[in-house]
């Protein structure tokens, strides 16, 4: 866990907030959730526990893995259903074998997945502001959707690993994974209106020599390429979220459990923390009400 304590501007490249976003301002807290194939269970356990605290959530954003759990949360399922729903799910429930020039599989399978997890599946329908991140592959960016249009295809893009996924077409543009161009989306929070972020970074599996292979080399190296991108998320963030996961597989998946006790134990360490942001001392409680408990209230 690591804390900070910032006051930056939200970059304009990622919406249109250009105003200074310090901590003298309302509290409104942004949830950025990084990838991680099926270590991205263990974001469920960390919904689990702000979920039992209270923790008011303006907005939620993700990259990979961690887009379909924003997705999931900002819809309106609970911590328990991500839970459930994720800890099911199979390689083969998002993917199909489908060899081609850019890829060994396509995701479509992906969109009958999230029928099953999401509540809504519109920017605009959403309970909380919602970001999700994709990469342009000709000019290597994020590319940002929020606000508008329907989520399903900016979450399989944004999972869409390269080399194994094959990239989804957006009109003239190739979009792949999101994890390629922002590990952990903590400065898409401060454009959707955060003062306060919490950034779940998940680590990967560190090399191993033994038993390697192409995929496991195609992996690491952009495993290296990701770690740069984990430093951009830092300064962005006022408290990061690291749950220990680093040894489970990328197809882990029957490791459920395990992945989402691990998210619980690291959102426990870090929650003392939390709580102090939204202490009656704290400025600005009042706006709690545009929070994801408020907005789950009017239900």
């Amino acid at each position: 866990m690591i804390c900070r304590d910032t006051c930056l501007a939200a970059s304009d490249s990622f919406g249109s907030v250009s105003q200074k976003t310090c901590h003298n301002s309302p509290i409104r807290i942004g949830l950025a959730l990084g990838g991680g194939f099926a270590r991205g269970l263990a974001h469920a356990g960390v919904l689990k526990v702000l979920e039992e605290r209270n923790i008011p959530i303006h907005c939620v954003a993700g990259v990979s893995a961690g887009s379909v759990a924003a997705a999931a949360f900002s819809s309106g399922a609970s911590a328990r259903e991500i839970a459930e729903i994720g800890s099911a799910m199979r390689f083969k429930d998002v993917a199909r074998l489908a060899i081609g020039r850019m890829g060994l599989v396509r995701t479509e399978r992906m969109g009958l997945f999230l029928q099953k997890l999401l509540k809504r599946f519109r920017f605009e329908d959403m309970r909380i502001p919602l970001g999700i991140v994709a990469t342009d592959l000709a000019t290597g960016q994020p590319v940002v959707f929020r606000d508008r249009g329907e989520v399903t295809m900016p979450v399989r893009a944004s999972c869409s690993y390269p080399g194994l996924f094959q990239p989804v077409q957006d009109g003239a543009r190739l979009l792949v994974d999101g994890a390629m161009s922002m590990a952990v989306p903590s400065l898409v929070c401060r454009a959707l209106g955060a003062t306060h972020v919490i950034s779940v970074n998940l680590p990967s599996q560190g090399w191993k020599s033994a038993g390697a292979n192409v995929f496991s080399v195609v992996n690491r190296c952009f495993q290296i390429v990701q770690s740069r991108t984990v430093r951009d998320c830092c300064s962005a963030s006022d408290i990061i979220i690291t749950p220990d996961v680093g040894s489970f597989g990328w197809n882990g998946f029957g490791k459920a459990d395990e992945l989402i006790r691990a998210g619980e134990k690291a959102a426990r360490d870090a929650i003392a923390t939390i709580e102090t942001w939204i202490s009656p001392s704290h400025p600005g409680p009042e706006l709690f009400r545009r929070g994801y408990y408020a907005a789950v209230s009017k239900s």
